[in-house]
């Protein structure tokens, strides 16, 4: 079933109607710090080459360890104290979709294009994919599986290429060297694959990503988030964050709970 790109469905078809279908929200203006622009610091990629060739700028991808030092936070319009990493600290991008393939996310080239995919379990998540890929450029589209899951797909694309080049060797996925997360990949993370289960919220992993398993989890734990490996049970494997303080920094990291979101679903 496929939709504009705007979140909107074409002609007759419907997005999952469990909740109602969100406004295409705007790219955030946050005033950010010096390193979270043109110094490139790693709250938007400077250490990750995927982030940097994402960015169109290969001289980036080359020299990308050398990251400058950030500063620890930001300021916005209304004088909040931002997160240093967090979800409001950066514009959305195209590389933020690692954290989808940090999960069970899959992504799959074509020539010159690549198209990512991700299968959820709730009509919520679709809707929340939907728009977040949206203020990306990206047009997606989705479909029922035969478990009563929802299939959620771009349109192939060359703004993917990057993306699939770091994350592929051959047909199998594997993080990128210098992978990390923040702010932004963890929203997608959590709203494609996240379960909140008091007192805990699970990260759900892709089956068949064992052998990748360590390093997203060293990445969560580089951010604060070290987690517990669930590696068995029928929700399948997760890194399970627990805590009071690692939930609370895992709020603050992901940001404002997405309008379609039931509010129990989002720490």
């Amino acid at each position: 079933m496929s939709l504009d790109g705007l979140g909107e469905p074409s002609g007759a078809q419907q997005l999952p109607t469990l909740f109602p279908v969100p406004e295409p929200a705007a790219p955030s203006r946050r005033r950010r710090s010096p390193s979270a622009g043109a110094a490139g610091g790693p709250g938007v990629g400077a250490s990750d080459p995927m982030a940097a060739a994402a960015d169109g700028d290969p001289g980036r991808a080359a020299t990308a360890g050398a990251a400058a030092r950030p500063a620890r936070g930001s300021v916005d319009e209304a004088g909040r104290q931002l997160v240093f990493f967090g979800a409001e600290t950066v514009e959305p991008a195209v590389a933020d979709l690692a954290g989808l393939l940090a999960g069970p996310g899959e992504v799959v080239r074509m020539g010159g294009t690549a198209r990512l995919s991700i299968v959820v379990d709730a009509p919520w998540r679709v809707h929340v994919l939907v728009a977040e890929l949206a203020q990306r450029g990206l047009s997606a589209s989705w479909e029922p599986t035969e478990d009563e899951r929802h299939a959620v797909r771009t349109s192939y694309t060359r703004a993917l290429k990057p993306l699939a080049v770091a994350w592929t060797r051959g047909v199998a996925k594997r993080p990128p060297a210098g992978f990390h997360l923040n702010g932004r990949r963890l929203r997608l993370w959590l709203a494609a694959a996240g379960e909140v289960d008091p007192p805990g919220c699970r990260l759900h992993l892709g089956a068949a990503d064992r052998q990748w398993w360590e390093p997203v989890g060293a990445a969560l734990a580089a951010v604060g988030l070290a987690g517990e490996l669930l590696d068995s049970g029928a929700s399948g494997p997760a890194y399970l964050i627990s805590g009071r303080h690692r939930l609370r920094r895992l709020a603050e990291l992901v940001g404002d709970r997405p309008s379609a979101t039931p509010p129990t679903a989002w720490p």
